[in-house]
């Protein structure tokens, strides 16, 4: 009798261990989008969890922003499933938008209103009361610290200033799920580094944040996890540390040579870096070598009685894992 209750007490222990898991905030499985013959995301599975920041990193044409618009119920899925907030997209697409906020890469706001008229008229889209309106704009504008330019027009204000109040008007309705496409693109490091301090407060709230960017360092900055995109395909995920540690050294050797075109093969000096780090990788400029210990790799060069004009040790980062994956060519 002891043991049935010692075992029923396991079950049910077990259980709510596994009911205390909260489920994904976006969950997509063989998601796929074609437009006629072109495929522009193929078959891809991926999960959010609820107060995530998650990322999309890719080239031009990988897929980023078609899944984004799949992601934010304005462009149907093509095959697969998509479920947010429990909720199918492809069903369910007016009630997902309304616990989302987005941020396009393309400020959309009124430039012939002030400051606080669009965070107020926008506010009315969600019939939101014209006072409560008023009150969650003051509390936005002091957010994003625009609270002294509240009642200029928008057209004098400055690239961050527009994309700290667009993303205040993205909050507007107290989104649980906001998407953000290329935040900070064409903004001064000044600039950035606010939006940045303000994207990781509303993480601290609980806010979920998706986004794609172009910049390696803001990857590794904002998202706990992100997914490399390559022609509609998902080529590798997890967090940032860990996708370097994968997929790249502990550290990067970069030599320069006196040479027009180090990539040029008939141009090199006799240039031996064979068996000097894990890889070695030729530019157009320079030589990257891939070592766990760079001072030891730049001992070797000289060692072999090379002769660069110039080097450098330096950490690995996002963007050497993003090259690998995605290749150095520019994609149309």
């Amino acid at each position: 009798m002891e043991q049935r209750r010692e075992s029923t007490l396991a079950v049910s222990a077990a259980w709510r261990t596994v009911a205390a898991v909260p489920a994904p905030l976006i969950s997509a499985r063989n998601l796929r989008k074609v437009f006629g013959e072109f495929v522009a995301v193929d078959d891809i599975d991926f999960t959010v969890e609820p107060g995530e920041s998650f990322g999309f990193l890719g080239p031009n044409g990988a897929g980023k922003t078609s899944t984004m618009r799949m992601i934010g119920c304005v462009s149907p899925i093509t095959a697969g499933s998509l479920q947010i907030f429990d909720l199918d997209a492809a069903t369910d697409g007016p009630a997902i938008r309304a616990r989302m906020g987005v941020v396009p890469q393309a400020d959309q706001l009124d430039p012939e209103l002030t400051v606080v008229e669009n965070l107020v008229i926008y506010g009315r889209y969600f019939d939101i009361p014209r006072a409560e309106c008023r009150r969650r704009a003051a509390e936005l504008l002091e957010f994003v610290q625009l609270t002294d330019r509240a009642g200029d027009r928008v057209d004098p204000l400055s690239g961050g200033m527009k994309r700290r109040l667009t993303i205040a008007r993205s909050l507007m309705s107290e989104p649980d799920l906001l998407l953000l496409d290329e935040p900070t693109t064409g903004l001064d490091p000044q600039a950035r580094h606010i939006l940045w301090d303000r994207l990781y407060r509303l993480k601290q709230r609980g806010v979920t944040l998706v986004l794609t960017t172009h910049y390696m360092d803001e990857a590794e900055q904002l998202c706990d996890r992100l997914v490399v995109m390559d022609r509609g395909r998902i080529v590798a995920e997890g967090p940032p540390r860990a996708l370097i540690e994968q997929y790249a050294t502990r550290e990067v050797l970069e030599l320069r040579f006196a040479t027009g075109d180090v990539g040029d093969q008939d141009l090199l000096p006799d240039v031996d870096i064979d068996g000097i780090g894990d890889r070695a990788e030729l530019l157009p400029d320079r030589i990257l070598i891939y070592a766990y210990d760079g001072e030891d790799a730049l001992a070797e060069v000289h060692r072999r009685g090379l002769d660069p004009v110039g080097s450098l040790v330096r950490r690995s980062s996002l963007e050497d894992v993003f090259l690998r994956l995605t290749g150095r060519t520019l994609v149309d």
